[in-house]
């Protein structure tokens, strides 16, 4: 592949196995994949030329925002590194929000910090590295959730390169249609280069962390009867994880984030919660909103990631059976993770058919999984695990892209309905019908 035109016409940096920066340049927060070339793009015409040149040469258009997503791991493509499109700019109060324009290569905690500073908030990912695109354009359950909403529910516009190489501005006034589709069907539709979004009033919010001890049943059951009435500002999770990962420690706990400065609303209404045996206060206090979000640390490339067997889901009614089904499962396995993040309130508001977004009457997203240790699971173990997460997300009504690192094809059909597929399919069709951009949770040009 001559890449030498593609050197000429693109102002940022262009780069092949060759160049000095390579194994630099291809590692990401996913691990590290092997592109027949990357363009570290620094403008909107750089995107341009990136994508015509991945049509020209009949390679896959694979776009980098955060780095979390295992899709640019794969081998071939063009990467198109959005890294320097990171602006955070606070355009105007109209309507009762503040409008806030992001850069396609954004991560949420650089943008945190600027819209603290401002005093405003959107919903956004546990991560501060995660990028803004791949979070938004999966959904985006993030602390505000049930606040706000998902991250794309307060998606009002965007800035779209096409896989023609074209740049259009996506309204509800000017693609309807196409913004429909940005709000949670993926990276299927062309590289966005800028998110509008509608922010709101956040001064601090309260952050709670406790304890966790003894049987889970009980406490997961008291979370959940606790969300199933609690103002809209609260929103919680449970996990509990092995001695793995420095950066999670092990263990299991509830954590809470109250849209706001009451700390004494917060712990009214966990009271019920901090009165069981097995809960304990480690901290409950008011925090700056980019406080809160984690830092992942890059991992080593000489030293992958296992393998993960289990998954998610959305879940209508989280009730004591499927209690008891993740905490079996926890129990049975030593080096095993289950985590659970309550929905509702906002996120319920949303009509299904006005995202892409599967399952809006779920109350609580939930997920569980085993690490795949080479020596200490066989395939009889892997073959118990993985019946024991099937008999679990049966129960489920949906699953979220952006909590699945696998790059099956075919995934996408999990994850939405076939109506919602048949649309976003014809949304496709009309703006990549070659199907350049399939380094996603793919849909299939109508």
């Amino acid at each position: 592949m001559d890449i030498a035109p593609l050197r000429t016409s693109v102002s940022g940096a262009v780069l092949a196995a060759e160049d000095q920066g390579w194994d630099a340049a291809r590692a990401s927060h996913a691990g590290t994949g092997r592109p027949d070339v990357i363009v570290r793009v620094s403008n909107l015409d750089d995107v341009s030329e990136a994508v015509r040149f991945a049509a020209a040469s009949r390679r896959p258009a694979v776009v980098r925002g955060g780095g979390h997503s295992a899709w640019s791991t794969l081998d071939d493509g063009v990467l198109i590194d959005l890294s320097a499109l990171d602006s955070v700019e606070v355009v105007g109060d109209p309507e009762g929000g503040a409008l806030v324009r992001i850069g396609g290569g954004a991560r949420w905690g650089d943008v945190a910090q600027v819209l603290s500073e401002h005093g405003v908030g959107i919903s956004s990912g546990d991560t501060a590295s995660v990028g803004v695109g791949g979070l938004t354009l999966g959904g985006g359950i993030g602390w505000m959730v049930r606040a706000w909403g998902l991250a794309a529910d307060q998606l009002v516009g965007a800035q779209l390169v096409t896989a023609e190489g074209e740049v259009v501005e996506v309204t509800e006034a000017s693609h309807p249609e196409l913004l429909w589709a940005l709000r949670g069907g993926g990276g299927n539709f062309g590289v966005v280069t800028r998110f509008d979004f509608r922010a709101h009033d956040l001064a601090a919010v309260v952050w709670a962390e406790l304890g966790v001890s003894g049987d889970a049943r009980p406490i997961l059951a008291a979370l959940r009867d606790v969300l199933a009435t609690a103002p809209r500002e609260l929103t919680a999770s449970y996990m509990d994880v092995p001695a793995m990962d420095p950066s999670a420690p092990a263990g299991a706990t509830i954590s809470a984030c109250w849209a706001g400065d009451d700390e004494g609303a917060l712990r009214a209404a966990l009271a019920p919660l901090l009165d069981l045996d097995g809960v304990s206060e480690r901290e409950i206090g008011v925090r700056a909103y980019p406080d809160i979000l984690l830092d992942a640390p890059m991992p080593d490339p000489d030293q992958p990631l296992p393998g993960f067997i289990g998954g998610n889901t959305l879940v209508r009614k989280l009730d004591d059976d499927l209690i008891d089904r993740f905490a079996s499962f926890r129990e049975s396995t030593p080096a095993s993770v289950i985590f659970f993040r309550s929905l509702g309130g906002a996120f319920g508001d949303v009509e299904q058919d006005a995202t892409p977004f599967p399952a809006r009457d779920a109350t609580w997203f939930a997920m569980a999984g085993a690490f795949d240790i080479p020596g200490l699971v066989d395939d009889a173990e892997r073959g118990r695990l993985e019946g024991a997460w099937a008999a679990i997300e049966e129960r489920g009504q949906g699953v979220y892209g952006n909590f699945s690192t696998t790059t099956d094809p075919d995934f996408a059909h999990r994850m939405y309905p076939a109506t919602t597929m048949a649309r976003l399919a014809a949304v496709k069709a009309t703006w990549d019908p070659r199907n350049l951009f399939a380094r996603n949770h793919n849909v299939i040009p109508a």
